[in-house]
C-alpha cells in the first residue's frame, strides 16, 4: 500500500528537484479584490500552506488563501523557497546535492526577496503570522542564524519549527541573540526526542524564554494528550494551534468530526478565555476535493464551532 506523505516528508522532499531560480510574483493588481477577515467572534482562523500542497507557486496559494476567506496564515517554507510544491513530492537521486543548493539558496538570497512576499500577502490581507521552517540536525549555524533573518523579513511574529529536542538545544541560543520566538511543533510520536508529550514542551520552555510551542491538537490527541489541558495550563506559551481531527492512539487523520479531537471545544475555551491564540487549518486527510475546497470545508466547521 502506497504511504501516505506526511508534512514532514514534504519539507524533506523539498530537496527534489531545485532549480536555483526566483519564485516569480505577480502584480499587485491580481490580488485587487476585496480583503478577506477570518476573525470569528475574536478567534483568528487561517491556515498553514502546507495544506495546498498540490499548488504550483505562491501566487497559487495566495489565490486559494484568499478565495477560501481566510486573512492569516503560517507560510510553509517550501512555499517560497526552490523546488516548491510540485517537484517537492518528487525523489531525487541527487540529494545531497540538491540539499545543498538549497543552503547556499539560503544564505545567498537577499532579504528583499522575502521582504516581497510580505507586501505581496499584505496587499493581499493575508498577514504572515508565522514562518514555517523546520530546523534540523543538519543546518549549519549561519542557515541557522538565516532562518531567523528571514522570519523577520516577511513580518512573521514566529518561527514555527517541527524538530527535535537535540536541534532545539542549537537554536536556543540563536534565538536569544535574535530576540525572536520559535514555536516548536508537536507531532504524536513516542520518540523522547521529539516534541509529542507535555514534558518534551516543557523541557522546550526551559530551553529558552523565547521558545513556545505550536500545539497540534490532532497530534496531540492521537499522542494521548488533552489539548484542553494544555490550553488551560499553558495558553501563555503558545503561538498558534493547529486544527486537524486524528483518532486517538496514533491514529489516522481524518475528515473533520470523524476523529476524536475535541476542534470545537478547543475554539469555544479559546473564544470564551479571550486568548490571543490564532487557530490554523493544516488539511492532512485524504480528502476528495481540491486543496481550496478541503480547507473551505475545514474553514466552515471552525467557523460553526465558533456560532458564526
Amino acid at each position: 500500500m502506497k504511504r501516505k506523505i506526511t508534512r514532514r516528508d514534504f519539507g524533506k522532499a523539498a530537496l527534489a528537484g531545485i532549480p536555483l531560480v526566483s519564485i516569480a510574483l505577480k502584480s499587485k493588481s491580481a490580488f485587487a479584490a476585496a480583503k478577506p477577515n477570518s476573525k470569528i467572534h475574536g478567534v483568528q482562523l487561517g491556515a498553514q500552506t502546507y495544506s495546498f500542497r498540490d499548488l504550483k507557486t505562491i501566487d497559487e496559494v495566495l489565490t486559494a488563501l484568499t478565495t477560501v476567506g481566510l486573512s492569516s496564515c503560517e507560510l510553509f517554507s517550501p512555499c517560497i523557497e526552490p523546488g516548491g510544491a510540485p517537484a517537492a513530492l518528487q525523489r531525487s537521486p541527487d540529494a545531497a546535492e540538491r540539499r545543498e543548493d538549497l543552503r547556499k539558496w539560503r544564505l545567498s538570497t537577499a532579504a528583499s526577496y522575502f521582504e516581497d512576499v510580505r507586501k505581496k500577502f499584505n496587499g493581499a490581507g493575508v498577514e504572515i503570522y508565522s514562518y514555517n521552517i523546520s530546523f534540523s540536525a543538519d543546518f549549519t549555524d549561519d542557515e541557522i542564524n538565516k532562518g531567523f533573518d528571514q522570519a523577520r523579513a516577511l513580518g512573521a511574529r514566529f518561527i514555527n519549527s517541527s524538530s527535535s529536542i537535540t536541534v532545539a538545544r542549537r537554536v536556543a541560543p540563536f534565538a536569544d541573540k535574535q530576540q525572536f520566538r520559535v514555536a516548536w511543533h508537536g507531532h504524536s510520536s513516542k520518540d523522547p526526542d521529539q516534541f509529542a508529550s507535555t514534558d518534551s514542551f516543557l523541557t522546550g520552555f526551559g530551553l529558552s524564554k523565547y521558545f513556545w510551542a505550536n500545539l497540534d491538537i490532532g497530534h496531540y490527541t492521537a499522542w494521548g494528550g488533552d489539548p484542553i489541558q494544555f490550553l488551560k495550563d499553558h495558553h501563555d506559551r503558545i503561538d498558534n494551534i493547529h486544527l486537524k481531527d486524528r483518532k486517538k492512539n496514533d491514529g489516522a487523520n481524518v475528515e473533520w468530526g470523524e476523529g476524536d479531537t475535541k476542534i470545537c471545544d478547543v475554539l469555544e475555551l479559546i473564544k470564551n478565555e479571550k486568548w490571543p491564540i490564532p487557530a490554523f487549518v493544516e488539511y492532512e486527510y485524504p480528502g476528495k476535493g481540491t486543496s481550496t475546497e478541503e480547507v473551505a470545508k475545514c474553514y466552515g466547521f471552525a467557523k460553526k464551532c465558533l456560532g458564526a
